[in-house]
């Protein structure tokens, strides 16, 4: 695809479940004076989130909440730019999950697990290494009334996937050897993200972009208005072969 869309809305939104108040104090040991709200996604159905206040104050944050932030970010209560504009595609486009294993490799917010699920994926990994942020996703998911199954270790994931889906993992070089990761995890990879032009493996090829923005968004830069997409797929024979030598075993 190489399309590019202007996604509208990002008010709050009408929902029936209050956001969990445990999650909110989670939040709000970073941020005292933040509050969780459910907000429907723009271009994705019904599907909502409880992300942070869209009135959230955009001004220097007070020190010793600027020392928490580093601390302990709350990266899970907002949906990133890659995060939404990869929900947008699996709902337009759920041949990509439809009947398949799904993993989602930082699930941050959970919007690409749930909209996988809501896609027809046949099960859905929703894979962080941030407690919060698993704590957000399932919340999140009993929100939009669909089951993932929670992982806080990619040795812990389940073997058989078919898929695995990355939005906004790649904004920091270090994540790169995710990349491999992934590859040995499912023959097939779907990667989302506005912070990076081109991978380091030669074996991803351009599937376009569109334009998405976080949410809420409290400032971010144009240049990463634009989400890029990028797909594998090798053989199973291949997956197989590596997974053999380069797995680590599962009891």
């Amino acid at each position: 695809m190489s399309s590019t869309e202007s996604p509208t809305g990002g008010a709050p939104a009408t929902s029936p479940r209050a956001p969990d108040k445990g999650l909110e104090a989670r939040l709000q040991q970073t941020l005292p004076m933040a509050r969780l709200e459910p907000q429907r996604l723009p271009g994705c159905g019904s599907l909502t989130l409880a992300l942070i206040n869209h009135d959230f104050p955009t001004g220097p944050l007070p020190p010793d909440v600027m020392r928490a932030v580093i601390a302990r970010p709350a990266y899970w209560a907002f949906c990133w730019g890659s995060g939404l504009g990869l929900a947008q595609r699996l709902l337009s486009e759920p041949h990509w999950v439809r009947g398949r294993r799904v993993l989602d490799l930082g699930s941050g917010s959970g919007v690409v697990a749930i909209a996988a699920a809501l896609a027809g994926a046949a099960t859905v990994v929703a894979c962080d290494n941030d407690s919060d942020a698993l704590l957000a996703t399932m919340e999140n998911a009993a929100r939009n009334n669909v089951t993932l199954l929670p992982c806080a270790d990619l040795a812990q994931v389940p073997d058989g996937l078919d898929i695995v889906l990355m939005a906004d993992v790649l904004y920091d070089r270090a994540n790169l050897p995710l990349l491999e990761a992934a590859g040995r995890l499912a023959h097939e990879v779907l990667i989302a993200d506005s912070r990076i032009r081109v991978l380091p493996d030669p074996d991803y090829r351009s599937l376009g972009s569109l334009e998405a923005l976080t949410m809420p968004n409290l400032g971010e830069f144009d240049e990463y208005r634009e989400v890029r997409f990028f797909h594998r797929r090798r053989p199973r024979s291949a997956l197989v072969f590596e997974g053999s030598e380069s797995r680590p075993a599962h009891g």
